[in-house]
């Protein structure tokens, strides 16, 4: 039994990802910590954990030796403790965007500060196990995907892989949940409730490891948050050079994706369920990807809609965690959603 610890458990993410570890058949949670509700039931913040555990929350000064720690914690606050992490658990994953970016100077141009720990950058897998798979079996560092960026990658990877490709401006519509379990103005009921609001034109940070996964630079990136609370539905606009039709599509997207067990092709003739509709995937870990070519242009347009909670964090944290324990990679993920919901 894989004994595994969460740093920072009192958010969303950390909830999530101690509902799904308690269910794993393979994990045991060892510790989960919060430093404001240390010594508190663990269902106490989660309620959704009652009847399950009666686990309480530790600080992180007394986290034992496990064999993974989950890294929760607020962006910025990893680098600098990594080396203590270490220690504790031969194996990490972290969740927040400290080691996602391969080169340090990316960290000065879209987080504005100097990475502390730039020599370790190269030693930590990028968490997206659809293109880093065989990377991430038997691997001891992995840095999760953004959860704008998931959606995004694996909406584009099969064209950029083609090649062709000239420039992708990308639409995000976000669920409230995306923002975190912190209270802010932005988040008060009164000014969210119905609000369709664009948080985020220009410069999300998320660019970066678009950019880096797909190498291509010509990625432009808009988010807009929207009246919903687990979600995202990227809306991706693709200029190519030349107009495949239907058929060349199909097939582009079919040998991508053809034997990944999370991300399906959604695109039926008829219906209001013929695109991807990220109110189908709450709870899940699938990625639904569709898309549409412009019969008047070059362009093509791609839709994929994630649970940010669980493949956009938690669930792919998860999934990568299976493979670098040689578990069956849909171990403690297998559910499929409701309809309706």
């Amino acid at each position: 039994m894989i004994r595994a610890s969460i740093a920072g458990a009192s958010g969303y993410t950390g909830g999530e990802l101690l509902r799904l570890l308690l269910g794993h058949p393979g994990i045991e949670v060892a510790q989960a910590t919060s430093e404001r509700n240390a010594g508190r039931f663990v269902h106490g913040l989660h309620p959704n954990l009652r009847g399950v555990t009666r686990l309480k929350f530790s600080s992180l000064a007394d986290l034992a030796p496990c064999d993974v720690l989950f890294l929760c914690l607020p962006h910025g606050e990893t680098a600098p403790r990594i080396d203590d992490f270490r220690q504790l658990a031969p194996r990490v994953v972290d969740l927040s965007a400290d080691f996602r970016l391969r080169e340090a100077a990316g960290y000065d141009t879209w987080y504005g500060r100097r990475h502390p720990r730039p020599e370790l950058l190269p030693e930590f897998v990028y968490g997206i196990p659809e293109l880093h798979r065989e990377d991430l079996r038997g691997a001891n560092l992995v840095a999760c995907a953004g959860c704008n960026a998931t959606a995004a990658v694996l909406a584009l990877a099969p064209l950029c892989a083609r090649g062709g490709v000239e420039s992708v401006v990308i639409e995000v519509k976000a669920g409230s949940s995306e923002g975190g379990a912190g209270s802010s103005p932005a988040s008060h009921h009164p000014e969210r409730s119905g609000s369709v609001r664009s948080y985020r034109p220009t410069g999300h940070r998320h660019v970066a490891e678009m950019r880096q996964e797909l190498a291509a630079d010509e990625i432009h990136f808009s988010a807009t948050s929207i009246e919903m609370v687990r979600g995202i539905l990227a809306t991706c606009h693709v200029f190519l050079d030349d107009a495949p039709d239907d058929k060349a599509l199909w097939k582009i997207y079919r040998d991508a994706y053809r034997d990944e067990p999370f991300v399906r092709i959604v695109k039926e003739r008829s219906g209001i369920h013929r695109y991807p509709d990220p109110k189908l995937l709450a709870g899940t870990n699938y990625c639904d990807v569709g898309f549409e070519r412009d019969l008047h242009s070059n362009r093509v347009v791609v839709m994929s809609a994630i649970d940010n909670l669980m493949k956009g964090a938690a669930g792919q944290a998860l999934q990568a965690c299976n493979l670098m324990h040689g578990l069956p990679e849909t171990q403690g993920l297998e559910f499929t959603g409701l309809h309706p919901i």
